[in-house]
């Protein structure tokens, strides 16, 4: 499969740093000014990201999808928010309306806290159980020919059917995280599985543990979406002071946000993915050819936060650093999303794909 690289879109032009990204009202010009710079700069997919508080994602989903012409939406989707039936038809309905662009993205969910607002009272190994099983329904629906019935322990129905069906007969379905739980049903049932940016050697071990998974279940491997929060400029020295005034920012944020505020009195954030990311910047600040942990440290990794900083030819390297552990799917967004995600397509993305292709014209010859 070709590397291809993902956003983010937003919503609101104020969005900015990883706990401001799930807090946003909504902008519907500036969201389609976002989507349109994102088809037009070549990028691949964009997440459309979940929150309790954010507009609903199936809509901005589908409004992403009618506004531009080939940048697949990745719709974020918490299972237990809507019946499996329900999200069976309205993920078929979609991925018709986007000319069969769509992938989901189950997300299980990190924290309790943000769980119960939407009142789902399920601990952490029960939620992914769930979404196991939310993944199974959805596939079993959308191949059916006929009614379908299911009782297991999360879900019962009797005798279901939907008259719309993805456009290739799927919607591809990517899992994410950092725990055995997550590994486990990545491993299983995931066609794309997602990781936060980390050192090398821990990106590989992960790798490896969701690969074991997949093999024993006899399926295919899932592709790897790796994610990242780059800070560019035309040299390595400025855009170093680049990321130190970004960290500033960041760290006026963590003081003026209430999410953050809350994490840092209660202590490390719930989720295995933020603790391996701060147990990381515990061990140094920068790993490998240029992976910068203090971002993650000053938003209490709230998210995907760690940045690659340097030059587009270092930044494009790092990437390919990743591409040559299994990583096929480069996620990269900024803390200044709109101006970042503009840079990244003039600078960055050419640099990747340009030696990708000397790659495999070297290795045909």
């Amino acid at each position: 499969m070709p590397v291809e690289f993902i956003s983010a879109v937003h919503t609101d032009a104020g969005a900015s740093g990883p706990a401001a990204a799930s807090r946003t009202g909504l902008d519907v010009g500036h969201l389609r000014k976002f989507a349109r710079a994102l088809d037009d700069g070549g990028f691949d997919h964009t997440l459309v990201a979940y929150h309790s508080a954010s507009p609903d994602a199936f809509q901005i989903a589908q409004f992403v999808a009618t506004h531009t012409e080939r940048i697949r939406p990745i719709l974020a989707h918490r299972p237990g928010v809507i019946f499996p039936t329900h999200a069976a038809r309205a993920l078929a309905t979609l991925d018709q309306i986007s000319g069969g662009r769509l992938t989901v993205h189950i997300i299980s969910g990190g924290s309790d806290e943000e769980q119960r607002r939407e009142g789902d009272y399920l601990d952490k190994t029960e939620r992914y159980e769930r979404s196991d099983e939310y993944i199974q329904i959805l596939r079993k629906v959308w191949q059916a020919g006929g009614p379908v019935s299911h009782e297991g322990k999360h879900f019962r129905f009797e005798g279901y059917y939907s008259d719309v069906k993805p456009v290739n007969g799927l919607v591809p379905i990517s899992v994410g995280g950092s725990s055995q739980d997550a590994y486990r049903v990545g491993g299983q049932q995931g066609d794309i599985f997602g990781l936060w940016g980390e050192p090398l050697k821990e990106t590989a071990e992960q790798i490896a543990a969701v690969n074991a998974v997949a093999d024993a279940a006899g399926r295919p491997r899932p592709r790897i979406w790796v994610s990242f929060r780059p800070i560019i400029a035309p040299t390595d020295e400025l855009a170093w002071e680049k990321a130190h005034r970004t960290l500033g920012v960041l760290k006026d944020q963590a003081g003026n946000t209430e999410l953050l505020r809350h994490y840092r009195t209660t202590g490390r954030p719930a989720n295995v993915g933020s603790q391996r990311l701060l147990d990381i910047a515990d061990r140094g600040e920068v790993h490998d050819r240029c992976l910068w942990t203090a971002p993650a440290v000053a938003t209490n990794a709230a998210g995907a936060s760690t940045a690659l900083v340097g030059s587009p030819e270092t930044v494009a390297k790092a990437l390919l650093d990743y591409v040559d552990i299994g990583c096929d799917l480069l996620s990269i967004r900024g803390y200044d999303p709109l101006n970042d995600a503009i840079d990244y397509a003039r600078h960055v993305l050419p640099l990747v794909r340009q030696e990708l292709a000397h790659r495999a014209t070297t290795q045909a010859a």
